[in-house]
């Protein structure tokens, strides 16, 4: 079976043109004597945003591969993917990131609930998990309603991966199964009744993306309390090994968190629990790569900033419609937005100082950010004038994007300073 290894990185390129900027962070982390594996990631609404085919994903990673002679592995992920999206993944994609946040809640007929209860009596009266603070204490009544809430997400989860497997071949990808885009944190119960259900539906999940308290918002930190954080993070862990034990699922088994670039200050909570656990971590970044790409081009001045400019003005103007997809991972607030008047005087440097996430800077503005972390459709709207003025700039973007990766995301997660 192709196997991920313990730590993975999953890396946006939203036009395919920073995959050797990227690759060069995780050739640092090596020479620092740390395997991370670079995931390739794009979903199918920035395929149809930007007008890119899922082929264009993998000709750049292969390119970045071989011109950097990275002798190790690398994936290529079909992220988010359903059923009515998968096809055009499967030739060109070895992870299959299965998205079931949409499915959770809709509801299970209650003989399968009743089915999976009886199928699982060491779900209950309660069940005692080393690492989890305290015993999960539960009833049949319980367990129901969970399973009610989730069997018609992982049913669906079953029948996409077997889909992929009588296309690809078994074996021969990698299956994350991702429920984070929903409203409310899954308990430790309800995420071992999900890993119970994965396992009735025969999917051979390498990595699991719940959903934490707090906010994940695209571009900026963890919005919520760390503490917090930190104790689910650990117990969900406690209860990825039980699973894995008790239900036969892969020993590779690990949590994945989505939405993890920029979120600061957990970084330090994680690299604590899987230093005390020996677990493995997928982080998926999410654009942060694109913004290193609009703040490079600002930087390079002249047209590179003029152009930068006028992407904000034009994502100010239609902030609706671009916010509309991922209103559940945004929070913009318009008051904090500056006008295109007073953007369109500004240097490249002061340009670069709003975007770029420095928290201790005063100039950085979180609000703008993310409308531009979610404006690149207007660059993608550009052809050939953004794709070339970007070409033109890699001496101030590609190391923007490789000290982005390196030094905001990987040494504060797996190396030692």
């Amino acid at each position: 079976m192709l196997t991920l290894a313990p730590y993975s990185l999953g890396v946006g390129d939203r036009f395919s043109l920073q995959a050797q900027a990227q690759l060069r962070a995780f050739a640092l982390a090596a020479h620092r004597g740390v395997e991370i594996t670079p995931v390739w990631n794009k979903s199918n609404r920035e395929h149809l945003i930007v007008g890119s085919e899922p082929q264009s994903v993998a000709r750049a990673a292969q390119e970045a591969v071989t011109r950097l002679r990275w002798n190790k592995a690398w994936h290529v992920d079909a992220d988010h993917i359903r059923l009515d999206t998968v096809d055009r993944f499967v030739p060109c994609s070895d992870f299959f990131t299965i998205d079931v946040a949409e499915s959770i809640g809709r509801p299970t007929p209650p003989d399968q609930a009743t089915a999976f209860v009886e199928r699982h009596p060491e779900l209950s009266p309660e069940v005692r998990i080393p690492g989890v603070s305290h015993v999960l204490k539960t009833n049949k009544s319980q367990i129901q309603e969970i399973a009610k809430k989730y069997l018609v997400a992982i049913a669906e989860a079953g029948r996409l991966y077997r889909y992929i497997v009588k296309n690809k071949g078994e074996g021969t990808f990698i299956t994350e199964v991702s429920m984070d885009e929903t409203d409310f944190a899954q308990t430790p119960v309800e995420l071992l009744v999900i890993l119970a259900a994965l396992s009735d539906e025969k999917v051979q999940v390498q990595t699991i993306a719940p959903r934490f308290s707090g906010r994940f918002n695209k571009g900026v930190d963890y919005a919520g309390n760390v503490a917090q954080f930190e104790k689910e993070f650990t117990e969900d862990l406690a209860v990825i090994k039980f699973a894995v034990s008790r239900y036969g699922l892969p020993e590779n088994l690990k949590l994945s968190v989505h939405s993890g670039s920029d979120k600061f200050s957990i970084y330090a909570p994680i690299r604590r629990v899987l230093r005390k656990t020996g677990a493995g971590l997928h982080l998926k970044t999410a654009g942060t790569t694109w913004l290193e790409e609009i703040t490079g081009l600002a930087l390079a001045g002249g047209e590179g900033l003029a152009l930068a400019k006028e992407i904000y003005a034009q994502a100010l103007k239609r902030r609706e419609e671009l916010s509309a997809p991922y209103a559940a991972v945004i929070d913009i607030d318009p008051a904090a937005l500056p006008a295109p008047s007073a953007v369109a005087r500004w240097s490249y440097a002061q340009y670069a100082a709003a975007v770029r996430h420095d928290p201790q800077c005063r100039e950085f503005n979180p609000s703008l950010r993310q409308l531009l972390h979610v404006g690149y459709k207007i660059a993608a709207e550009k052809g050939e004038r953004y794709l070339g003025l970007v070409r033109a700039s890699e001496a101030t973007i590609a190391p923007n994007v490789t000290q982005n990766l390196f030094e905001r995301h990987i040494k504060p997660l797996f190396l030692d300073s």
